[in-house]
């Protein structure tokens, strides 16, 4: 086995075949030289720790407070990338280390850090309040002046009025009411006063209406918009508003029309009605806002650099408080000994990292000054190690995609490895278009290519699961170039590539090409189908007949895969049982069936015969002994198809029966009075499968063992059919993306060609476009996905593969992500 393998490399030596050798490992470590131990196995990530105070609350542990510093830091840090966020700052990527930084160090610099920036915040909005306040009060003043000069000049208007129909004796002066009124009215005569400020014009008329009801119509309120939207001194958002005057008389108006403004948010500001005030105070306002302005600006400048200065070193100390954390919570599921003096560790590791591990563990003593040296054993257990698969870029898609049913057992027989070519193959069988390919192989080779700047930026949901399968769609692309040119389609047109037609017309007029059909008068076209099938009378026929039976033949052989899977795996657990009992009745049963109508289908192609393949399998099981008359493709056929029948009607009771009562032997053999503990040695397997479905409880219960061999027979037999008929899903989605190829390309392209009109055909030519790429590049990619998923989740692996196993989380930095906590 080679050395590690990294996920980085292009190929890097591996076994995907079957998972790692993993073997459990003790650690103890010196107490001195634990943190830094754990620095050294998280840098190399090829150890997976249990948990040994799982019994422990989070705040019983040893390294709590550390925790709670680190999570302390990593909230300041979020703050800081807020902030910088808000300010339209990123923070700098990731440069050469400036010398290492200690953690109690930069505890104390994000502190201050974090000190200061809250109170230039504090600062900044307590003066940007009362800047926004001043810019309100200006407009209040503005507005308000307006109306009372507006007063003004209609007053003046009116004592002209009356001044032309000739009343001398009233002036400017004169009293409204006359002596005589005065005194009869002297009682009524009361003092208005006013309230001013600003309320969202969203609200105003609903500010209006309660004010009206609120003081029963007995106050006069007057309104003007404001041009531009201000900044609201409470909330600090743009909002529209519009300038109010309240005119209101005694103390209990007063107090409504307050707790009314207060309710409708309004602000209010001071106001006096001498105009020449009005004006002095305005002048005053632009001062003192011009000045606030010049204070803000230069606050916001001093911010900035402060949150560059930040920027500048926040992934470094966000990778240090990430790494500390995770040390901490690493060290926190070590149990200390009762001298409190060193660390016992217990986990996972493969074991081609034995060496590298002891390196770290070497390394780790010399830098920490330890006197005493951490010891390293390996345990011996029974329980199941996780399952581990060395990939790289390339092949961890794949793997990907057989983890998302199951993760492996351990060291049972990996799918990934068959599913790197045969996921793409049946994926093309029914995407077979070698236009559509190129299409797919085009824009998966510019995410291949741009792979280095995606892989360093945070994409959508799509867009990432799309750029981590990139590998999978570049085959799938170029199977579907390949399956595209047997299928001679190139979006739904055929082209002689090869070769000429092997077919030619009668005559020379060609006029019986679509009656009777065209003769063959060259050699045969030498690679995929002939391009004159297309368009022909006969082409869905042939092509139906085709692309049905192919399914069948791959459907077949990729089963007989899967079973000859679990052969691998019962040799390798030294399962004999699996072996007699399962296997090869299972071979026996599908291929005396299904087996044998391919090679039938093999047969009938070879030999051009003209024999009805429904009619000999039905009645293979209706009529066995009947004779075949017609339907005979080779000698003796008749003697073999009994042998077949008589051995898959064998081969059920083989499945069912035999198998529980050998493992009940099995049991009694290994169990007279003693606990469950599996021997050393053979068929070791056969005693955990006994037991398998009673998860480590003692007694062996023979009618669970029994059903369960009786549900996986049926389902083996009832699955034969159902599933060989499951893979006819290859012709019905490769018909189904012919004949829509050729809808789009008959009755939108050349239908637009057809009116030799250049508005039409640019019309019909952007249809055919948008239904190519949305149809056909994207839901039918999506849809013949899906499809071949099925087939490898369903038909293939549920032959051998359990998939219950559990996956290898090793200890490592490179795993951290940002929002770890």
């Amino acid at each position: 086995m080679a050395d590690h393998g990294g996920g980085g490399g292009c190929c890097p030596p591996m076994d995907l075949f079957r998972s790692e050798p993993m073997h459990l490992v003790q650690i103890i470590i010196p107490i001195e030289s634990a943190h830094l131990t754990a620095s050294y196995l998280g840098d190399i990530g090829l150890i997976q720790f249990k948990d040994l105070n799982a019994d422990k609350s989070p705040f019983q542990r040893t390294y709590a407070g550390q925790i709670k510093r680190c999570g302390e830091m990593a909230r300041k840090l979020r703050y800081f990338k807020e902030q910088m966020s808000k300010a339209g700052l990123t923070p700098t990527p990731k440069t050469e280390s400036q010398g290492d930084i200690n953690l109690d160090d930069l505890e104390v610099k994000l502190g201050d850090l974090e000190a200061e920036l809250i109170e230039v915040n504090a600062n900044s909005e307590k003066l940007q309040r009362g800047y926004n306040e001043l810019v309100e009060y200006k407009l209040v003043l503005q507005k308000a002046g307006e109306f009372f000069r507006t007063a003004e000049s209609s007053v003046v208007a009116q004592h002209r009025e009356l001044a032309s129909d000739e009343i001398p004796e009233e002036s400017l002066e004169t009293p409204l009411l006359t002596d005589q009124e005065t005194k009869t009215d002297q009682g009524k005569q009361v003092k208005l006063g006013v309230l001013a400020g600003l309320v969202a014009k969203g609200k105003s008329m609903a500010f209006e209406r309660i004010l009206f009801r609120a003081t029963r119509g007995n106050v006069f309120l007057r309104q003007s918009s404001v041009d531009e939207a201000v900044v609201d001194p409470s909330s600090g958002e743009k909002v529209e508003k519009n300038v109010f005057l309240v005119f209101y008389s005694g103390e209990r108006a007063k107090n409504k029309v307050l707790k009314i403004c207060e309710a409708f948010g309004a602000n209010r500001y001071p106001f006096v009605e001498d105009l020449s005030k009005q004006e002095q105070t305005i002048t005053e306002l632009s001062g003192r806002t011009s000045e606030l302005k010049r204070t803000i600006d230069a606050g916001l400048l001093h911010r900035g650099n402060l949150l560059q200065t930040i920027g500048e070193q926040y992934e470094r100390w966000n990778i240090l408080v990430r790494k500390e954390k995770s040390i901490y919570h690493t060290l926190n599921m070590l149990s200390i000994d009762v001298t409190k003096k060193c660390l016992v560790a217990e986990g996972w590791s493969p074991i081609y990292a034995t060496e590298q591990i002891q390196d770290a563990l070497e390394r780790s003593t010399i830098d920490s000054n330890s006197q005493v040296g951490a010891i390293f054993r390996v345990l011996h257990t029974k329980e199941l190690p996780p399952t581990f698969f060395r990939t790289n870029k390339f092949t961890d898609s794949f793997q990907t995609i057989v983890d998302a049913y199951g993760v492996a057992k351990y060291q049972e027989a990996n799918p990934g490895v068959y599913t790197i070519v045969t996921f793409p193959f049946l994926f093309a069988v029914m995407f077979g278009d070698w236009g559509h390919g190129i299409c797919i192989l085009l824009a998966c080779l510019f995410l291949i290519f741009k792979e280095k700047k995606y892989s360093t930026q945070k994409l959508g949901d799509i867009m990432e699961m799309t750029f981590g399968g990139r590998y999978v769609i570049l085959l799938m692309s170029l199977f579907s170039i390949y399956t595209g040119l047997i299928y001679n389609e190139f979006f739904s047109v055929p082209f002689e590539l090869f070769s000429p037609s092997a077919y030619v017309c009668r005559d020379t007029s060609c006029s019986e090409a679509t009656t009777i059909g065209l003769i063959k008068g060259r050699d045969t076209y030498p690679f995929g189908v002939d391009p004159a099938w297309h368009g022909s009378r006969s082409e869905l026929p042939f092509l139906n007949s085709l692309k049905m039976k192919m399914s069948i033949l791959i459907g077949v052989a990729q089963m007989n895969l899967g079973i000859i899977m679990s052969f691998f795996n019962a040799v390798y657990f030294k399962n004999a049982v699996n072996i007699w009992f399962q296997f090869i009745p299972q071979m026996i049963f599908l291929n005396g069936l299904f087996g044998y109508l391919s090679l039938l289908i093999i047969v009938k192609w070879c030999t051009g015969s003209k024999a009805d393949l429904y009619h000999i399998m039905i009645y293979m099981f209706l009529s066995p002994t009947d004779d075949l008359a017609e339907n005979e493709l080779f000698a003796n056929q008749k003697t073999l198809q009994l042998v077949l029948l008589l051995l898959s009607l064998i081969a059920v009771p083989w499945m069912l029966l035999p198998k529980p009562f050998i493992l009940r032997a099995q049991y009694n053999r290994t169990h007279q009075g003693e606990a469950y503990t599996p021997l050393e040695g053979e068929d070791q397997s056969l005693q955990v499968e006994a037991n398998h479905d009673s998860h480590g409880h003692e007694e062996f219960e023979f009618s669970e063992i029994f059903v369960h061999q009786l549900i996986h027979t049926i389902e083996f037999v009832l699955g034969a059919v159902s599933n060989t008929a499951s893979y006819l899903r290859l012709w019905a989605l490769s018909l189904a993306h012919s004949e829509l190829s050729t809808v789009f390309y008959e009755k939108v392209l050349l239908l637009a060609w057809g009116y030799n009109n250049v508005i039409i055909l640019t019309i019909g030519i952007i249809v055919f476009i948008f239904a190519t790429v949305g149809v056909l590049l994207v839901m039918e990619t999506l849809s013949a996905f899906l499809h071949a998923l099925r087939l490898h989740w369903v038909e293939f692996q549920n032959k051998f593969y359990e998939g219950d196993g559990y996956k290898f989380h090793p200890f490592s930095f490179t795993s951290l992500g940002d929002d770890d906590e």
